[in-house]
This record gives structure tokens, C-alpha cells and sequence, in this order.
């Protein structure tokens, strides 16, 4: 996979956690090899960062779903308003 899933703004677009994640590892990887020229180092770390906060918002996001279920008496699952949250 190239970086051809980000769009012209350089933002991930409709890019799945998934995708995003694996073209983040691709970029390490081309990075720690360090056979990549400068200005192409640059620019794959300017993609890299914005994978990164993409799938950290994504995480976050998760994570508020997930903090949003909640065990009622006798151990049923219920969701939590997110007023209360």
C-alpha cells in the first residue's frame, strides 16, 4: 500500500483504523531502515503524523464507546448516558 490514501489536503479521508495503522508501520519501517534520501524522509514523516493523530483519535473515540457500557444490578450490560460520562 502507498501513500496514495491520503487526499490532496494530506488528511486520511475515508481511511479505516486498519489501513491507516498498517501505512503508519509501512512508513516506520521505510524510516528505521534509514534508506530513505531526506526530502523523502520528511515527507513520509509529515504522513506519518497525521496517521498517528488519526488513529489516536480513533482509539480515543473507541474508547468513549467502550467507557459508555456499563454492568446494571444482576449483570446486565446497559449503556451510560453520555451526560454522565
Amino acid at each position: 500500500m502507498g501513500g496514495g490514501e491520503l487526499n490532496k489536503a494530506g488528511g486520511v479521508g475515508g481511511m479505516s483504523f486498519e489501513a491507516a495503522l498498517s501505512r503508519l508501520e509501512e512508513i516506520v519501517g521505510q524510516l528505521e531502515s534509514g534508506e530513505v534520501e531526506l526530502e523523502r524522509a520528511v515527507k513520509l514523516y509529515e504522513e506519518g503524523t497525521r496517521l498517528r493523530v488519526f488513529c489516536e483519535e480513533r482509539l480515543k473515540e473507541a474508547q468513549f464507546r467502550i467507557d459508555r457500557i456499563t454492568k446494571g444490578e444482576g449483570g446486565k450490560l446497559g449503556m451510560k448516558a453520555v451526560d454522565d460520562v
